[in-house]
């Protein structure tokens, strides 16, 4: 045995040692690890007893890092990650368990799902299982090995990266001419009423406060809980909406839809790519991640008019 190994705790300490401190406690980590709560503590002491410093401090309820605690943490965990990268690199992914990737409805099927087989190309050894959520904080019925999200980027996840721009984009039947003077075409179908996502409610006040258009001369057509659903209400004519320009890709590209990049509303939401951390980490979910924030930074400027697909994908 090299004499590094000598120096090296044992795995099983380790693995209890990034449990409880991702879960917050002792007895959290124990059922997690099928041990028990006196199991997972003393494995912590004997841990810390071999390194000779205080990894948690005990609280009344729960536990929570040392400063040496949090310092340690990341190595260990990216310890794991490797090992278990190497392992699937070498001897496949484990007994064919799909991928869950979770994804927000719209997300789903504007963006995810015309890409699915590019994935499954150049990775037909990895099964897929596509769920969706509208809600980000909706508890999932299995585990999710990669969460995709819509909000401002700040999750309690290590691993949070961006897939789309941040802000919105006016969305309108196809055939408008918007012309050197974009908000003088759109006064008149904000007045018969603009669709609101529900959700983004205050996307629209936000607009009229940017482009000084008064709030009231907004009407309300209709409040829809998806994008998509937006889109289509759009290329039937109903009026226009507010929403992510990645979103929009699809149905501008049919002709479908006008976008006037123009008319925009800044603001910090976006949709984000989130890699879990758990004590068995799956070296496939970050593969897809890698993959997918691969394919959406190649798409190109969005812009007003029809367009052709991105990479032969949409």
């Amino acid at each position: 045995m090299g004499s590094f190994m000598r120096h090296l705790p044992p795995p099983a300490w380790l693995r209890s040692f990034e449990a409880a401190a991702r879960l917050g406690g002792f007895t959290a980590a124990a059922a997690e690890l099928g041990l028990t709560p006196a199991a997972v503590s003393q494995q912590i002491r004997s841990l810390e007893a071999r390194l000779g410093y205080p990894l948690f401090h005990r609280l009344p309820r729960g536990v929570a890092l040392t400063e040496l605690g949090q310092s340690y943490l990341p190595a260990v965990r990216r310890a794991f990650e490797d090992l278990a990268s190497a392992t699937a690199g070498l001897f496949g992914v484990a007994q064919g368990r799909p991928l869950v990737v979770r994804a927000p409805p719209s997300f789903a099927v504007l963006c995810l799902a015309p890409r699915i087989s590019a994935f499954r190309a150049l990775h037909p050894g990895i099964p897929l299982r596509l769920c969706s959520s509208t809600w980000a904080d909706t508890a999932p019925e299995d585990r999710v090995d990669v969460d995709i999200r819509y909000g401002d980027g700040r999750w309690p996840v290590e691993d949070v990266r961006p897939l789309t721009e941040p802000g919105s984009v006016v969305v309108a039947p196809p055939g408008i001419d918007f012309g050197p003077d974009p908000l003088a075409v759109l006064a008149p179908m904000l007045g018969q009423g603009a669709i609101h996502i529900i959700g983004c409610d205050s996307f629209w006040e936000g607009f009229a406060r940017l482009h000084g258009i008064p709030e009231t001369s907004v009407g309300r057509a209709v409040a829809v809980d998806s994008s998509h659903a937006a889109l289509e209400m759009v290329a039937a004519g109903l009026g226009v909406a507010l929403m992510a320009r990645d979103l929009a890709r699809p149905f501008l590209a049919q002709g479908r839809i006008s976008v006037e990049p123009r008319l925009t509303l800044p603001h910090d939401q976006a949709h984000f790519v989130l890699v879990p951390k758990t004590t068995d980490p799956r070296p496939e979910a970050r593969l897809f991640a890698d993959w997918l924030v691969a394919e959406m930074a190649a798409l190109g400027p969005l812009v007003s008019g029809p367009v052709p697909s991105t990479r032969g994908s949409i």
